[in-house]
């Protein structure tokens, strides 16, 4: 089964409008969603959660459609938001148990054991966390009611890299059970890349391509060369080009490229960069 899937979906703001979206996140996977500011990556997640309404399309979670039984559906998914909700005045204990009033399956030792190995106080309110313990509390709430089902907006963000590769080697743990799925949209694209499975490029409202990161990067490389030589080669292999002091670098697909012609590896931050460079 897929744990989500996304099927012509739009809403539209004044100035932005999320168009005709389709993605596919099997269970046991990972998608990482890529996109700049305003791209459309939050407005993603809130429609899945059914925190705003659709204006079209349709979203099935776990096999069902998010609007029926959301209250049982989300006791299935785990969420850390960009902006965490958790109460300022109350400690991690006292969220503690707030949170198995909540949730059927809270698991309390779970629970303290995250705390710990999160290096988290637990009687130190929340509202005097710095942004990084916030988003690390927010962690261990979201893991310790035994989802299927995580999504995760800008989980990284505020943490430095010795916690954040802790942070993703959770959420790699947590899909190692094939029931399990993590969606996550980060700025921190090299988290993206060591993490995900499938990754979705969003920009200005648009998908411009959702694959298995691994083909991404077999697919794609970078070419360096003058403009004269990149004229010369077949258009419909050129996914973004920027001139350099050094002649021109391109974004290529490796199949329409010459024998021969040396092509570098691209990151999937580059591959994101000259995909919506050429997409303006």
């Amino acid at each position: 089964m897929n744990a989500l899937e996304i099927r012509n979906l739009s809403k539209s703001y004044p100035g932005f409008r999320l168009e005709n979206l389709n993605l596919t996140l099997p269970s046991g996977c990972i998608l990482g969603l890529v996109g700049e500011n305003g791209a459309g990556k939050s407005t993603t997640i809130k429609l899945i959660l059914d925190i705003i309404r659709r204006d079209g399309g349709s979203i099935t979670v776990l096999g069902r459609d998010n609007r029926e039984n959301s209250p049982l559906l989300r006791q299935e998914i785990g969420v850390v938001l960009d902006e965490p909700g958790l109460p300022n005045c109350l400690n991690p204990l006292q969220i503690g148990r707030v949170m198995a009033g909540i949730f059927t399956n809270w698991d309390s030792g779970l629970y303290e054991q995250y705390l710990k190995q999160l290096d988290l106080p637990q009687n130190k309110a929340f509202g005097t966390f710095s942004r990084g313990m916030k988003m690390k509390l927010s962690i261990a709430v979201a893991l310790a009611h035994h989802p299927k089902l995580l999504i995760l907006d800008e989980p990284t963000s505020g943490l430095d890299p010795v916690v954040r590769d802790e942070v993703v080697e959770l959420f790699i743990e947590f899909t190692r059970e094939e029931s399990h799925a993590v969606l996550i949209s980060s700025h921190i694209v090299s988290d993206l890349e060591k993490l995900c499975d499938y990754i979705a490029f969003l920009h200005k409202g648009r998908l411009m391509l959702c694959e298995e990161k691994d083909l991404l990067l077999e697919e794609y490389g970078l070419v360096q060369c003058s403009a004269q030589a990149l004229a010369e080669l077949d258009p419909d292999a050129i996914k973004g080009r920027k001139t350099t002091p050094y002649g021109v670098q391109a974004l290529v697909r490796r199949e329409g490229i010459p024998a021969g012609m040396p092509v570098s590896p691209v990151s999937i931050e580059e591959l994101f960069i000259f995909m919506a460079k050429e997409a303006v």
